[in-house]
């Protein structure tokens, strides 16, 4: 159906034709003329001179900071090399300034519909969710999730594989709690944590809110003994229990197959996460079976690279936080730091420009020490929720 201006427009034109036609007998022939270029409206140019200050003032910042993180990656690197050869780290080995803060006028808002070269505004950068994991995971794996029959199956299966795993439940049930605000559920993703009318912000999903390039890199890098895990529980049961698990088998060899195409990196790793399949893998995040396997992973390894990097002394779950959210490295840097440098060192050492602009909380407490106290605190205040309070119960041995 046109739209209604339109028919209106439409009446007023037949409305009017016998006028127009009686006026068009009178008047003289002559050639028509050609159409002059309109005029820019009020509007355009006010948008127009808003834009070109805009552009000017954004220009200087990002020259600002563009030095600033390629001084905070120079710094990085650094640190990493005086590791390898068994040298202290010291405070100025850090960039110890705050990252540079745009003050200039905002983006002004274009012409109604109108971009800046005519065309329509381009929509936001649409971002996967769950929908679409399952999606992807059926028309490319033939796959689809086992779901749990309540919370607590899936609670209860994480615990179990958490503890046995050597981690403690201070580390489940306060993870947890920090990355879902202590009553998030198994599927929960990042920005829709608290109404599915959100908006998601990542692809990460889950207890302690796996992106989809840990999906593709454990799957890569861990995928095997998953498969080991799966056939020994399968090996004990019978009949179509046991058929499901080997059904999980056999997909999950086709996505260790498909995650193993690209080198062991984590950027080859993204891009093969946000494909299609990548994404599909990403949905196993939400089988009973397989999802536990993956979320309690990423924990075990960031202990395993601690102790590797010869740090024997036992993570609090603020220190394995730090871990999870920056990468082992990053994380295990801020945990060996020193008190009295914990107060002096900017959190914007240990991000990516891009992940550190995205990070209120780091942005917020913007030295170590402050973070790290802020996401205790984090943890203090979830800990009575009802999702925590029946993790801990199944996490209790």
């Amino acid at each position: 159906m046109p739209p209604r201006g339109l028919l209106i427009a439409a009446v007023l034109m037949l409305s009017g034709w016998g006028i127009v036609t009686a006026a068009r007998a009178q008047a003289p022939e002559k050639a028509p003329d050609r159409p002059a270029a309109a005029a820019p409206s009020s509007a355009t140019a006010e948008y127009e001179r808003k834009l070109a200050a805009y552009t000017q003032a954004r220009q200087k910042f990002d020259e600002e900071a563009a030095a600033y993180w390629g001084a905070v990656v120079q710094k990085r690197r650094l640190r990493n090399a005086r590791r390898r050869d068994h040298e202290e780290i010291r405070l100025d080995d850090y960039v110890l300034t705050q990252p540079p803060v745009y003050v200039g006028p905002p983006p002004p808002s274009p012409p109604p519909l109108v971009g800046k070269d005519g065309a329509e505004t381009p929509p936001r950068k649409y971002i996967p969710v769950v929908a679409d994991f399952l999606r992807s995971a059926q028309e490319h794996f033939g796959f689809a999730p086992q779901r749990p029959r309540s919370e607590l199956e899936f609670k209860r299966a994480y615990a179990k594989l958490a503890l046995d795993a050597g981690l403690t439940k201070e580390h489940i049930v306060r993870i947890y709690v920090f990355e879902t605000g202590g009553n998030g559920t198994y599927d929960a993703q990042a920005g829709l944590e608290y109404s599915p009318r959100g908006r998601a912000i990542s692809p990460a999903l889950g207890y302690n809110q796996l992106l989809n390039t840990n999906s593709v890199e454990l799957v890569a890098e861990r995928g095997d003994e998953f498969v080991a895990v799966l056939k020994t529980r399968a090996a004990v049961l019978d009949g179509e229990a046991r058929q499901a698990l080997e059904r999980k088998v056999d997909v999950l060899r086709r996505m260790m197959k498909f995650c193993r195409t690209v080198p062991d990196d984590w950027n080859a790793h993204d891009a093969l996460a946000n494909t299609p399949p990548g994404l599909g893998v990403h949905a196993i995040l939400l089988d009973v079976d397989i999802g536990p396997l993956l979320q309690v992973q990423k924990l075990v390894d960031s202990v395993t690279f601690a102790r590797r990097r010869g740090h024997q002394a036992p993570l609090s779950a603020a220190e394995l936080q730090m871990m999870n959210l920056t990468g082992d490295g990053n994380g295990l840097d801020m945990v060996t730091m020193p008190a009295a440098m914990r107060e002096r060192v900017p959190t914007a050492n240990f991000f990516l420009r891009a992940g550190y602009e995205r990070n209120p909380v780091a942005i917020r407490n913007n030295v170590v020490a402050k973070l790290m106290a802020a996401t205790d605190t984090t943890m203090d205040r979830g800990m009575n929720l009802p999702g925590a309070r029946e993790l801990a119960a199944a996490a209790a041995r």
